[in-house]
C-alpha cells in the first residue's frame, strides 16, 4: 500500500480520499502515538485543532477530536486559525500535540490532517510511520473519567496568535506602549479566502500599517479560488490602484507568503528571504550568517548572498526538511522559493503572516521601496519543464541522462545551473534549468528533456 501521509501530512479529496471515519481513526491513532509519554497537565493529557474555511473542515475537526477524546485526550477546538498559529500555540499552551485540518494551496474540494508534536514541531517521517502503523486497530481505550472533553475556544486562541505576531515586530516597552514599526505604509493583504481573513489584517493593523484587504470573505466554498499566493492577478491589480506601498498574498492555511511590489510586480519567496537573511545579518541574528534554502531555490539568490557575506546551506524540497535542517545546525532563518519561510525566532514552522509583518518592517525602516531591495536578489531565468510518463526512479541512474546533465553543466559555467526532480505523486520527471539568457535556460532545458523522454520512456 502506498504511505498515507504525503510531504505535508494526510491530503486527498474530502469525503472520498480523507473522510470522516479516516479522521476519526487519526485523533485515535495520533493519541496513542503522540500521548505515549508524559502525563500532562494535572494528570489530562491536551491536544489542540484548528482548521482553514473549507467547508468540509466542519465534519472532519468534528471527527478528529472525537477520536482524540475517546483517545482520553481533552481538546482545545480553536476553529478556524492559520497552520503556524497552531504550531505556536500548541507550544504556548504547553500541550501534547496539535492538528491542523487543511489543504494548504491546493482548491477546496481537498482537505487534509497534519500533526505537530509538543513544542509546536512537524512530526518526523518515523512518527508519522507510528501513527499510520496503528490505524483503526483495537486497543483498550479508556472509560468513564478517563475519556477526554471537547471545549471551543477560538476567540482566546487566535487573539494569543495575533499578539505574538505583532510583538515580533513590535514588542511592547517598559513603559507598556506598542510601537507602530509599519506606520506609513500602505498594505494590499490579499487573504485568499482562508484562515488568516481575519488575522493578517489585524495583526498589520495593530503594527501601524494601513490595510486595504481583498479576499477576506470566507464562505466556506471559495478558498484559493481565484485568490491568494496560487492567483496574485487580483492582488498586482489591486496594489497600483489603491497606490499601496506593496501587497502581500497568503494561501489558504497562511503558512505561506509572497509579496508585490509598488509598481504590481510579483517578489518570490527567495527574494523575501534574501531580503530578511540580510536584515537579520545587520541585526547579529543570523545564526553562522547561513541561510537554509530548498534545490528548487534560484541561483540568482546563493550568487547575490555570496557577495553579501551570507552562506545557503541547501535541503530536499519541502519546508520541513528546511526545519530539520536549520535545527540539525542551529541557524535561524530558512525556507522555499513558494514562500514558505521559518524565522526560528519566533516560529517553529513557516508563518506567513509573521513574514509579512517582517518583510514590511524592512521596507519602513530601509526607506526604499520593496522594488528597490528586491533588486538587489535578481533572480536568473529559468526553464521547467514537465516530462511524463517516463520511469521516475531511473532518472538519478540511467547513465546516458547522467551523460547528458554533465554535458549541460560544463555549458553552463558557474553562472547556471540543472536540476532533475522525480515528482512524488506522478509518473514525471521535472527538469528545470538556470541559466544568464532566457534563451541559454530555454535551449538546455529543452534538450535535457528530451534525453529524459527517449531514455525513460515507458
Amino acid at each position: 500500500m502506498p504511505r498515507l501521509f504525503g510531504t505535508d501530512g494526510v491530503r486527498g479529496l474530502a469525503n472520498r480520499d480523507l473522510t470522516s471515519q479516516l479522521a476519526l481513526d487519526l485523533g485515535d491513532a495520533a493519541v496513542r502515538v503522540l500521548g505515549a509519554s508524559g502525563s500532562g497537565t494535572n494528570g489530562r493529557r491536551r491536544a489542540l485543532i484548528g482548521r482553514d474555511t473549507r467547508v468540509s473542515g466542519d465534519f472532519l475537526s468534528s471527527a478528529l477530536a472525537a477520536g482524540m477524546a475517546a483517545g482520553g485526550f481533552d481538546v482545545i477546538d480553536a476553529g478556524i486559525i492559520p497552520t503556524p498559529g497552531i504550531a505556536y500555540l500548541t507550544s504556548a499552551l504547553n500541550v501534547e500535540m496539535g492538528a491542523v485540518i487543511s489543504a494548504s494551496h491546493n482548491p477546496m474540494p481537498d482537505n487534509g490532517i497534519k500533526f505537530f508534536a509538543r513544542g509546536g514541531f512537524k512530526l518526523a517521517d518515523t512518527k508519522e510511520d507510528e501513527i499510520e502503523s496503528v490505524l483503526a486497530q483495537d486497543w483498550d481505550r479508556p472509560t468513564g473519567d478517563g475519556v477526554g472533553r471537547i471545549s471551543q475556544d477560538a476567540s482566546t486562541a487566535t487573539n494569543m496568535y495575533i499578539e505574538h505576531l505583532v510583538n515580533a515586530v513590535a514588542p511592547v516597552g517598559a513603559d507598556k506602549i506598542q510601537p507602530k514599526p509599519l506606520k506609513g505604509i500602505r498594505i494590499v493583504a490579499d487573504c485568499a479566502n482562508g484562515a488568516t481573513s481575519a488575522v493578517a489584517p489585524e495583526a498589520l493593523r495593530r503594527a501601524g500599517a494601513d490595510v486595504v484587504v481583498i479576499n477576506a470573505s470566507p464562505d466556506g466554498y471559495n478558498i484559493n479560488k481565484n485568490a491568494g499566493s496560487t492567483h496574485p492577478e487580483q492582488l498586482q491589480a489591486m496594489v497600483k490602484a489603491s497606490d499601496a506601498d506593496m501587497g502581500v498574498a497568503f494561501d489558504g492555511d497562511a503558512d505561506r507568503c509572497l509579496a508585490v511590489d509598488e509598481d504590481g510586480n510579483m517578489i518570490n519567496g527567495d527574494q523575501i528571504m534574501g531580503i530578511l537573511a540580510r536584515a537579520k545579518q545587520r541585526e547579529g541574528k543570523l545564526a553562522n550568517d547561513t541561510l537554509v534554502v530548498t534545490v528548487m531555490s534560484n541561483l540568482g539568490l546563493k550568487l547575490a548572498l555570496k557577495d553579501m557575506g551570507i552562506a545557503t546551506v541547501q535541503t530536499g524540497v519541502g519546508d520541513r526538511y528546511v526545519l530539520e535542517e536549520m535545527l540539525r545546525g542551529g541557524f535561524t532563518l530558512g525556507g522555499e522559493q513558494s514562500g514558505h519561510v521559518i524565522n526560528r525566532e519566533f516560529a517553529t514552522t513557516g508563518d506567513g503572516t509573521l513574514t509579512a509583518l517582517t518583510l514590511a518592517k524592512e521596507v519602513a525602516r530601509s526607506g526604499k521601496s520593496l522594488k528597490e531591495l528586491a533588486a538587489d536578489f535578481p533572480q536568473l531565468p529559468q526553464q521547467l519543464v514537465n516530462v511524463p510518463n517516463v520511469d521516475k526512479a531511473a532518472a538519478n541512474t540511467n547513465a546516458t541522462v547522467q551523460a547528458a546533465i554533465e554535458r549541460e553543466e560544463q555549458l553552463l559555467g558557474s553562472t547556471g545551473r540543472v536540476l532533475l526532480r522525480a515528482s512524488g505523486t506522478e509518473p514525471l520527471v521535472r527538469v528545470m534549468v538556470e541559466a544568464e539568457t532566457q534563451e541559454q535556460a530555454d535551449d538546455v532545458c529543452g534538450r535535457l528533456a528530451q534525453v529524459v523522454a527517449d531514455e525513460l520512456s515507458l
